[in-house]
């Protein structure tokens, strides 16, 4: 095999080497199903890295391995061509997404073509192309008739200055916008998700299926689906016929030790229930959190703070009187958005009750229990209850079950099974996606776009200033259309969609790519489907596994699919890393041609000793390695088998010239 081989060539060469080893040029056949090798695909950000070499050259060598034993290999490649990198350029540069996008693939294709890859590029496919995101657009409408899309309220990042939506990848460390450099707000806006949490227990219980995933990867999504029993338990608001104050609980069994009950700020109840003379100090309280993100608020490290809203309600067990407030680490899309405060036994509540002067109660005895809480570490194990009238003596598991029991009798309380995963929001204000093909009409509400009327194409050649909103939302010719049901005036919705949905069923139209009746046959999917070998990036553990997995049950049960799960075996090979020269006392990385002496590195600006590591190959660290370099230098040949043998396709690779050099000489 060499680089300077077609790959119709190559196949031919490999025969030959068959041959020559005194093999049959005809190797027998394992069986006639098809085999579905498949790599993630890239984001064309312009140019390849050692860590894509790695992942395809992997992929390729499976895929290889297979049609030697006579099995039909589908094995394809393409673009993960929208998202924010593209419009990030375009403000840059000055130049349109589409034509920055299409010459970076053309550079990448390039790229994949001089390693020698077995790739069927009549199957390529780039998620920015009609042809290819009107079917992303079908499978929303699929999923909304379904009723499995649709749109509310949602709090998102909001720049005070640009006066526009960020993304979370906007947003440093500090919560301040990447463009102005403002402390972020965070606001609500209406906006679009599909209904995951319907398929959280089919998404949980299916993992053990997946025997050929890694068991971290397993592990990894079933955290993140979150699965928790427990209660949700009523508290009846004091003097007001309000509604009652529904929190969820996994800890039942400590309800006598509740002292306070929280809301989050946003919560629906708070402008209803907050006294006059709280009002100032909640509205101000919003305010400030309304500056922060949701991983600052949640932050084991960070403190809890609050202020009461002047309401009280009734602790349902024991009839006491507990104040409500509100808080900066309770989140209104999070369970029910409202907490009780357990300090005792539960580690934020008791640093927030500490920093509010409210009681803590200690309600489960154990060996160490009561100096712990007296030190400030709250007792979240099991033990036994006191304080908590005819129950004590009571095992804490058990418990859980009578306390839940004794709600439910009373209509105060009913077991619950919630989940850590949220509903998936798609919307994204923002020029470079697919566009949401929903008309709003002041008549009729969201009206579906006739899926004859598919693709609802991007307009080309607008203003990206990067300021204002969404660029889409001032393109009057493009927004402006008559609604298909009453033909009144109507606006198209101006949100695109995340490019995880691109990115969620982009295997299905591989597998039938030409099509142009459907997105893909029920035929060409079953001959297909699942993916026998999937390869890419633990980065991708969560989400795009997650979301992809989602589609195809979804897809299924719309009749559209027969089977249950994308992929049928996953690696997930380790990172390439370079050598990587930095500054210990500034943190500042050096580029390798700035260091006069490798043996002994020193900061060319200070001269500060330099530590020498090896770090993920990045721009940033200055330690990435061309692959095209080491091709045009060793060939395709030696650049593959060094990926290869360097180390275990699961492990993480380091990158050393002298080993290259060495498996040249091989």
């Amino acid at each position: 095999m060499n680089s300077r081989y077609a790959p119709a060539e190559i196949e031919k060469r490999w025969q030959a080497c068959w041959k020559a080893d005194g093999l049959d040029s005809t190797p027998e056949k394992v069986d006639d199903n098809g085999f579905y090798a498949l790599s993630m695909f890239p984001y064309p950000s312009g140019t390849l890295h050692m860590g894509h070499v790695r992942n395809y050259v992997i992929t390729d060598v499976i895929a290889r391995v297979q049609r030697m034993r006579g099995r039909p290999v589908l094995h394809p490649m393409g673009w993960d061509a929208f998202g924010l990198p593209a419009e990030n350029a375009a403000i840059e540069r000055n130049i349109d997404p589409g034509d920055w996008t299409d010459r970076n693939i053309e550079q990448m294709r390039g790229q994949l073509e001089k390693l020698g890859l077995s790739i069927d590029w009549d199957r390529e496919q780039a998620t920015c192309h009609s042809d290819y995101y009107r079917w992303t657009q079908w499978l929303f409408l699929e999923l909304f008739d379904g009723g499995l899309a649709y749109r509310k309220n949602a709090t998102v990042n909001w720049d005070p200055v640009d006066q526009t939506v960020l993304a979370n990848e906007q947003v440093d460390s500090e919560g301040r916008s990447w463009r102005s450099g403002a402390l972020v707000e965070q606001r609500q806006l209406n906006q679009w998700f599909l209904r995951i949490t319907d398929y959280a227990e089919r998404l949980l219980q299916d993992l053990d299926e997946l025997e050929g995933w890694p068991e971290r990867v397993r592990t990894m999504q079933a955290n993140w689906i979150g699965r928790s029993e427990g209660a949700e338990i009523n508290f009846q608001v004091v003097g007001q016929d309000a509604t009652p104050i529904t929190v969820f609980t996994t800890r039942p069994d400590t309800l006598a030790g509740a002292s306070y009950v929280v809301l989050a700020p946003e919560h629906a109840l708070v402008e209803q229930l907050t006294s006059g003379e709280c009002l100032e100090a909640v509205r101000n309280f919003q305010a400030e959190v309304a500056r922060l993100s949701a991983l600052e608020r949640t932050s084991d490290d960070g403190p809890k703070r609050g202020v009461a809203i002047g309401a009280s309600v009734i602790n349902p067990l024991t009839d006491q009187v507990l104040p409500v407030w509100i808080a900066d680490y309770v989140l209104a899309d999070y369970g029910t958005g409202a907490v009780m405060g357990v300090p005792a036994h539960d580690q934020r509540d008791i640093r927030f009750a500490g920093s509010n002067n409210l009681p803590i109660q200690q309600v489960i005895e154990a060996e160490g229990a009561a100096a712990a809480i007296a030190s400030g570490e709250a007792w979240t194990d099991a033990g036994v209850l006191i304080n908590s009238g005819d129950l004590d003596g009571m095992e804490s598991t058990a418990a859980k079950a009578e306390v839940t029991r004794r709600g439910d009798a009373a209509g105060w309380a009913s077991a619950k099974v919630t989940y850590r995963l949220r509903d998936w929001l798609i919307s994204r204000q923002r020029y470079w996606g697919c566009p949401i093909p929903i008309i709003h009409c002041p008549d009729c509400g969201a009206v579906p776009v006739p899926r004859e009327d598919l693709p609802v194409e991007l307009p080309r050649g607008i203003d990206l200033s990067g300021k204002g909103g969404s660029p889409l939302s001032k393109q009057e010719s493009w927004v402006n259309a008559p609604c298909p049901n009453c033909g009144k005036p109507g606006r198209r919705e101006t949100d695109t969609m995340d490019t995880f949905m691109c990115s969620s069923w982009y295997f299905l139209r591989f597998a039938d790519p030409h099509n142009t009746d459907a997105p893909f046959s029920r035929e060409a999917a079953n001959r297909w489907l699942p993916v026998q070998q999937y390869v890419g990036g633990i980065e991708h553990a969560i989400l795009h596994l997650l979301y992809s997995r989602f589609f195809t049950k979804a897809l299924k049960d719309r009749g559209l699919l027969d089977v249950n799960e994308p992929f049928d075996r996953l690696l997930t090979q380790g990172m390439v890393q370079g050598t990587t020269y930095r500054n210990p006392s500034t943190g500042r990385y050096v580029a390798p041609a700035d260091v006069a002496d490798p043996d002994q590195p020193k900061d060319p600006e200070t001269g500060d000793p330099l530590e020498v590591l090896f770090e993920k190959m990045s721009k940033s660290k200055y330690n990435g390695v061309d692959p095209a370099a080491v091709i045009d230098r060793y060939g395709a040949d030696t650049a593959r088998m060094f990926i290869l043998f360097k180390a275990p396709p699961e492990k993480d690779l380091e990158w050393d010239d002298a080993d290259v050099e060495g498996q040249f000489r091989f």
